[in-house]
């Protein structure tokens, strides 16, 4: 019996968490696909593919030609053209898939959030009156800005935007997470920001800039996620490997 041919569309924590958790493991092939949309990608533990398939159709070759059996989409949970292409390219090779993307956060008691469901209505929601803005999107969704330029941009991501945001009144954070709550708390303080626009990740590594606005009094427009393509979800990487072993037994079972 061959090993079991794992393909795990990553760039997330939780997808190299999950990579680590399989790479000793004899039974199986691993291999990490990323997006090549950072310029810098940490250090992997298993071997990489990097750039995209070319949609969904794409994809469903690369299953076919490297005889994927079980593919997990680990993107990130805003990566939704990603995980459409995923549930595509699965059904259309009649392989196992899940996704893995962590818990969305929920608002608790101090939090002062307006939840949106696109870049542009945060934008729009920000009002006429120009404030100081925390950006906490990403650079791909930081363009929404450029429709509102009377206001303040403090733009964090961890590559540059390109091209520049035309709005006349932009500063920008190069840094990668996860970042402290001391460090979240000076930030906002020092900028003096009016209200931060982020969008609903989820886990540990961003979640001090949510943490420090609600000890601030400061107002969180928050991006909610879309709606999952259709395949299964579990939330952590210990739920994850629970599947994964499921899959490795039923293939036993059936002699592959």
């Amino acid at each position: 019996m061959g090993k079991a041919r794992i393909l795990i569309l990553g760039g997330t924590t939780e997808a190299r968490a999950l990579a680590t958790a399989l790479a000793s493991r004899s039974d199986l092939y691993v291999v990490l696909s990323l997006a090549g949309r950072t310029a810098d990608p940490a250090p992997q533990p298993v071997p990489v593919r990097s750039g995209g398939f070319g949609g969904a159709e794409g994809l469903a070759r690369y299953v076919r030609d490297e005889a994927i059996d079980l593919v997990v989409d680990a993107t990130h949970p805003f990566a939704a053209r990603i995980s459409a292409n995923a549930s595509q390219a699965a059904a259309d090779c009649a392989v196992t898939a899940f996704v893995l993307h962590r818990a969305a956060w929920a608002p608790v008691e101090g939090d002062n959030w307006l939840s949106v469901h696109s870049f542009s209505q945060a934008i729009a929601a920000l009002g006429t009156a120009a404030l100081r803005v925390f950006l906490a999107t990403g650079r791909q969704e930081a363009h929404q800005a450029n429709s509102a330029p009377q206001h303040l941009y403090w733009v964090r991501s961890v590559d540059p935007v390109e091209p520049p945001l035309t709005v006349p009144h932009v500063s920008y954070i190069h840094s990668r997470g996860p970042f402290r709550l001391a460090d979240e708390l000076d930030m906002l303080q020092r900028h003096q920001i009016d209200v931060v626009v982020a969008k609903n990740s989820g886990g540990d590594a961003t979640y001090g800039k949510i943490e420090a606005a609600r000890q601030l009094g400061i107002k969180v427009i928050m991006v909610e996620r879309g709606e999952t393509a259709g395949l299964p979800v579990v939330e952590t990487v210990d739920a994850a490997l629970a599947q994964i072993d499921h899959f490795v037994s039923s293939r036993i079972k059936r002699g592959v």
